[in-house]
């Protein structure tokens, strides 16, 4: 088996057995590294890998977004706004080619992406 395939196995083994709160990390983790990518891309002129990456940030936010269940918490709506935001901002960066709107969804996305870490590990050792 090659290196790639126990890899894609790993990781398909790692998603299948995961907690809702481990996959929601998990998918804020990739957004933030399609991010980072994006970022590199554009600063090296690389406009194809940077809109690779940021559709598939795109596709994280719309699975977010349509997985987030608004009225089971009183935050629901402003996350849903925030996302729905991110969306704009990813397509606006993608279509315009902008480091700023990219660096911009970073600075949201990653304290985000900690806040919800936090919380999977807080609810991991409580239970």
């Amino acid at each position: 088996m090659s290196t790639a395939s126990l890899r894609a196995r790993y990781l398909g083994d790692k998603v299948s057995t995961a907690s809702p709160q481990q996959l929601l990390v998990m998918l804020y983790d990739r957004l933030a590294l399609d991010l980072d990518r994006a970022q590199a891309a554009l600063a090296a002129g690389n406009r194809e890998a940077a809109g690779e990456q940021l559709n598939h940030a795109q596709e994280i936010v719309i699975e977010l977004r349509s997985s987030l269940q608004v009225d089971a918490w009183e935050g629901g709506p402003r996350l849903a706004s925030l996302y729905s935001w991110l969306l704009t901002e990813l397509v606006q960066a993608n279509v315009k080619a902008d480091k700023n709107r990219v660096a911009a969804c970073l600075l949201v996305v990653e304290p985000l992406r900690d806040a919800w870490r936090q919380a999977a590990a807080s609810l991991a050792t409580a239970s």
